[in-house]
C-alpha cells in the first residue's frame, strides 16, 4: 500500500472519488468541510479564474473556511457576492467566511502553495494539523 495523504470514497462500481488531502480537511464546529468541494463551487462562478480554500482559526467554531481568489481579467468581484454564491450552492457552514483577492502562490511545477496561505492566517495560533 501507498499512503498518499488523500481522502476518497470508493463507489460500488469501483470508481474512486478523491475528496481532499487529509491535511486540507477543515473541521468547523464538528463538521468536516472539503476544501476541494468549496473550490469547485467557486470555480463555477464566471468571474473566478483561480481559487484556493484553507482554514482560518475561529474562537467559536475552531476553524472556518476562507477563500483566496484570483478574478478573471476585467471581472469586478466582491467578497459578499462570492460568499452568497457559495451559500446558494453549498450547505451554509461550508461557505467561506472571508474572501481575499490575490494571485495565488505556486511551486515551480504550478501547484498552489496552500501552506503559504495558511501560515499567514494561523501565525501565533495552535494548529490542528501540522503540515
Amino acid at each position: 500500500w501507498f499512503h498518499s495523504g488523500d481522502l476518497g470514497v470508493m463507489h460500488p462500481d469501483g470508481y474512486i472519488e478523491l475528496k481532499d488531502r487529509a491535511k486540507d480537511i477543515i473541521i468547523s464546529g464538528g463538521e468536516n468541510i472539503s476544501t476541494i468541494e468549496v473550490e469547485n463551487t467557486l470555480y463555477k462562478h464566471p468571474g473566478v479564474q483561480d481559487v484556493a480554500v484553507v482554514s482560518r482559526p475561529d474562537d467559536k467554531w475552531g476553524e472556518v473556511p476562507v477563500a483566496f481568489v484570483t478574478p478573471r481579467e476585467g471581472a469586478k468581484l466582491e467578497e459578499r457576492e462570492l460568499i452568497e454564491f457559495c451559500r446558494n450552492n453549498l450547505a451554509h457552514y461550508k461557505a467561506p467566511k472571508a474572501v481575499f483577492f490575490q494571485v495565488l502562490p505556486r511551486t515551480s511545477t504550478g501547484k498552489v502553495q496552500k501552506y503559504v496561505l495558511r501560515e499567514g492566517l494561523w501565525q501565533g495560533k495552535q494548529k490542528r494539523i501540522q503540515g
